[in-house]
């Protein structure tokens, strides 16, 4: 009888057991590993990137052939800012003619490049979405271990939002490419790595961001390469730089402070009179927060600043001395700090210009004329930018400064109806003041940007000399302008020249 209930009892247990496992099955549970969670967490921040650049033997040909061949080639991107930048390799978007951005849904978009860093092998490129996109969440690569799971996603031989799994299996790795290219610190990982992941993220068990995958071995199964983060966050803040991109220096200096346990971004150095100062921080202050924007490192402190405008004042959350203070922080004021550590850490930066990445017809004259463009040269002694921009006061009743980086590619990124075709323009001067008697009061309005004078493409002091030399328009009586007023289209007026 003893054995009997023994064996009921253990019966009642398997079945028990079994109606449980088949629940666990039923509900997702086993099938719903943190791998499959991690991928749903992170897959809608990666993008697949597809570019189209002309043969080589087509670019040096003189003539345009209507069998004019392009090569195309394949990517992954990071969504870094809810904006639409996105951070990539730069050898993925180098020397193309064409980007184009498809999202996780099946959206595309035209792509333009940002800024990029040749050494690093890293770029920025930017979609204009027609939502905020989500952004992909950031890890460290401080505390990577070996043997540790990771997953790369990517579009692996043009296969969109590629998935595989593996493992770290080395650390610190040199690697030369070629006689151009090598790199230093990377990762290595079994995930299978193949052309078209480039760009891509590497990302452990919680869906964070570990390292940007660059290289493979080539003719070896399962050993790829992947930038860690840690080291590409370095190099993304350089590239989005509101110095560099939008003319509007901070004056900090700064210092990732990365672990198992911690994000922060630390102040070192506060440039004197710089907007910083003017804000109230100081050396030594953690910066926890700005305009709602989380800040763990430096990164996140540049894209928050980034395409503001100037004079906007943000709120700025610090932590000092363990007490949060909340201070305002006015965008563009102040001095343009020239600081040694921050000139170094962006010497290797470029920034991009739109109309050479993401061209689709070629820059032309703004008068679509056969007459060539002023000489890209230094300005002659005598012929100083402050006395350039007066004689364009005196002569033509406008007060006008360099573009800003963000500015220009508004400009530049887009094609305009022309009586030949479409128009592209390669920049411009911002017009920040029109004399009150002019005929150009009766055109021009102040945030306009002129984009050319008497044919001639305006975008500096240097081509600005050019037009207006004495020789050039003493017997002149008027000159055509283009200009640009944001949203439209350029338009065209005459300037009567004063004497």
């Amino acid at each position: 009888m003893s054995g009997l209930c023994t064996r009921s009892s253990l019966w009642a247990m398997i079945m028990l057991v079994s109606v449980l496992h088949s629940s666990s099955f039923a509900d997702g549970n086993l099938r719903e590993t943190p791998l499959v969670r991690a991928v749903q967490t992170s897959r809608k921040s990666v993008v697949n990137i597809h570019t189209e650049k002309k043969a080589a033997e087509d670019k040096e040909a003189r003539f345009f052939s209507p069998k004019s061949r392009k090569v195309t080639g394949m990517g992954t991107g990071v969504v870094i800012d809810e904006r639409g930048y996105i951070v990539t390799n730069y050898h993925v978007i180098q020397d193309v003619d064409v980007i184009t951005v498809t999202l996780d849904g099946g959206a595309s978009y035209d792509g333009r490049p940002v800024s990029f860093d040749r050494k690093h092998d890293l770029a920025i490129i930017r979609i204009t979405a027609t939502d905020p996109l989500p952004v992909m969440p950031m890890g460290t690569s401080s505390d990577l271990m070996l043997a540790e799971t990771v997953y790369a996603v990517g579009n692996a031989f043009g296969y969109e939002h590629t998935i595989t799994a593996g493992i770290v299996s080395a650390l610190h790795r040199d690697v030369e490419v070629d006689e151009t290219q090598s790199y230093e610190n990377l990762i290595q990982t079994d995930a299978s790595i193949n052309p078209g992941n480039s760009g891509g993220p590497l990302l452990n068990v919680h869906g964070e961001v570990i390292g940007i995958n660059v290289a493979i071995r080539s003719g070896a199964q399962r050993i790829g390469f992947a930038i860690p983060i840690d080291d590409a966050r370095l190099t993304i803040a350089r590239l989005l730089s509101v110095e560099r991109l939008d003319g509007t220096p901070h004056g900090l200096v700064t210092t990732d402070v990365k672990s198992a346990t911690e994000k922060k971004l630390v102040v070192n150095e506060v440039a004197t009179g710089s907007a910083a100062e003017l804000c109230g921080i100081k050396s030594g202050d953690i910066i926890c927060n700005v305009r709602g924007i989380r800040i763990n490192d430096g990164t996140d402190l540049e894209r928050s600043l980034l395409a503001m405008p100037r004079g906007k004042v943000v709120d700025l959350v610090l932590q000092r001395e363990g007490r949060e203070q909340t201070l305002q922080f006015t965008i563009g004021v102040g001095k343009s700090p020239v600081i040694a550590q921050s000139t170094a850490q962006n010497s290797e930066v470029t920034v991009a210009t739109a109309e050479k990445k993401t061209a689709q017809v070629p820059a032309v004259n703004v008068s679509q004329t056969t007459t060539p463009p002023p000489p890209q040269s230094k300005p002659q002694p005598g012929n100083t930018e402050a006395q350039i921009i007066d004689r364009a006061w005196a002569l033509l009743g406008l007060r006008l400064e360099s573009l800003s980086d963000v500015e220009k590619q508004e400009v530049t990124s887009r094609t305009y109806p022309g009586a030949s075709g479409p128009v592209r323009y390669n920049g411009g001067l911002r017009i920040i003041e029109v004399k009150s008697e002019s005929v150009a009061a009766k055109f021009v309005k102040e945030g306009d940007v002129l984009l050319g004078l008497d044919g001639f493409e305006t975008l500096g002091p240097v081509n600005l000399n050019y037009i207006l030399k004495q020789d050039r328009i003493q017997k002149a009586t008027s000159m055509k302008c283009q200009i640009y007023r944001k949203g439209g289209n350029p338009l065209e007026g005459t300037l009567l020249l004063s004497r």
